[in-house]
């Protein structure tokens, strides 16, 4: 290892995590596993949880508008789509600031849930 290289304290594979499920494997396998630290455990656990949740949830979302759209109710199909859109990128950024501030602060509704399940990361 370079002795002038700068320590890493685990901040960069949480940042990196946050950038879809690739970002995610990127950071666990290229990063993570040579330096674990208690910043990027944290953060790995809670953007795993974070992007599974978000492709079920867009799945989901999908479904009700394709639902909605064929049974006459474009604009609730449409509307309920961009609220959750908008809502999972609130939460994305909340996650992804506390990540580059190198703080951890876990995402509202899921974050401390991703420490229990997880925990074997």
């Amino acid at each position: 290892m370079n002795e002038f290289a700068p320590k890493d304290d685990g901040k960069t594979a949480g940042i990196i995590s946050y950038f879809t499920i690739i970002g995610w494997l990127v950071a666990y396998f290229a990063m993570y596993k040579d330096n674990k630290t208690a910043l990027s455990t944290y953060q790995l656990r809670q953007t795993l949880l974070f992007h599974l949740a978000s492709i079920i949830i867009y799945y989901a979302a999908g479904a009700i508008f394709a639902a909605a759209f064929f049974s006459g109710g474009f604009s609730f199909g449409y509307t309920l789509y961009w609220v959750i859109k908008v809502g999972l990128l609130i939460l994305w950024i909340i996650g992804f600031i506390g990540a580059a501030n190198g703080e951890t602060k876990p995402i509202p509704f899921i974050g401390e849930k991703a420490q229990s399940v997880f925990s074997g990361i």
